[in-house]
């Protein structure tokens, strides 16, 4: 701090206090004219208001007493007083290496205790599913959500269940966070006629049981052959690719017929970035083992 500044702050701090402390000791001291019936004479209403006048509550003067106590010693104590350092020698650039340091300690043996470990092994371990959860929180609820469980409107998976586009072991897990994923359904608007959409849209519909018209759904029976080089003659899906289930319950972009048919003629494009530069190797495991814990659990445990 520059002598200027110094001898600014040091003016204000003792104007201020000097001040404040004089108020609080003239009030104690100052000693108001009052009537015999022990008001100030003003009135108001006619006199049927009388202002009165009374000493300062105890517990007013001992907490104000305390309160220029505690601040004159944080003055000596502490820097605040210009450019004094304070009896104690305390800085902030200190306190924050000492934070650092700290925290380095802990980084380090957190990182002892994931490398080396498989996704599945580190998804027993309570201090890593702790670690694993806040890094979640700050990069991938976004757009999974804060209980993870996904967002239709950006076709964010739900990562609690038991469905995986690219697999749900430890290895694919890790894969798709370090890596990142890109998926891509392909639009069919132009290459089939709209009315064979609408109808392959109800037949899909049908794959896992949600409502849709049988006599649509059997016309588009026919036209499913354009879907099985992705996701397979039996519409389980091909996860090499990415392609999801179409007979299970779970659904991308939403499951009404509507939704389905506007996937079918629009296409859709999903991406997953890579996270392996903001996260680093321990980091991407840290969550990892998060995510698979969420999705391996006890349905009854599962958020």
């Amino acid at each position: 701090m520059s002598g200027f500044w110094s001898t600014w702050v040091t003016v204000l701090i003792v104007v201020n206090l000097g001040v404040s402390l004089f108020l609080f000791v003239w009030g104690l001291r100052v000693r108001i004219p009052t009537q015999p019936d022990g008001t100030s004479g003003h009135v108001w209403a006619h006199g049927v208001l009388r202002e009165g006048i009374r000493n300062l509550p105890t517990w007013w003067i001992v907490l104000s007493a305390a309160v220029f106590i505690a601040g004159f010693g944080y003055l000596a104590l502490y820097p605040g007083f210009g450019a004094f350092k304070g009896l104690l020698g305390w800085t902030s650039h200190d306190e924050l290496a000492r934070a650092q340091t700290k925290n380095d300690q802990l980084e380090a043996s957190l990182h002892n205790r994931v490398r080396g470990k498989t996704v599945e092994v580190l998804a027993t371990d309570p201090e890593v599913l702790r670690v694993g959860e806040a890094l979640f929180v700050d990069n991938c609820a976004a757009c999974h959500g804060r209980n993870a469980r996904g967002n239709l409107a950006v076709g964010a998976p739900d990562l609690t269940d038991a469905e995986w586009l690219y697999g749900g072991d430890g290895q694919a897990i890790l894969t798709s966070i370090k890596e990142g994923r890109r998926g891509a359904m392909p639009a069919f608007a132009g290459k089939l006629p709209d009315p064979s959409i609408v109808n392959l849209g109800h037949y899909v519909a049908s794959l896992s049981g949600y409502p849709h018209d049988s006599l649509k759904a059997f016309q588009g029976r026919q036209l499913f052959v354009n879907c099985m080089p992705c996701h397979g003659a039996d519409a389980k899906g091909n996860k090499a690719m990415g392609a999801p289930n179409l007979t299970d319950a779970i659904w991308l972009y939403g499951r009404n017929i509507s939704d389905i048919v506007q996937t079918i003629r629009q296409g859709r494009t999903g991406l997953m970035p890579a996270w392996r530069d903001r996260l680093g190797d321990d980091g991407s495991a840290l969550v990892a083992a998060w995510v698979y814990a969420q999705s391996h659990a006890a349905p009854a445990t599962r958020p």
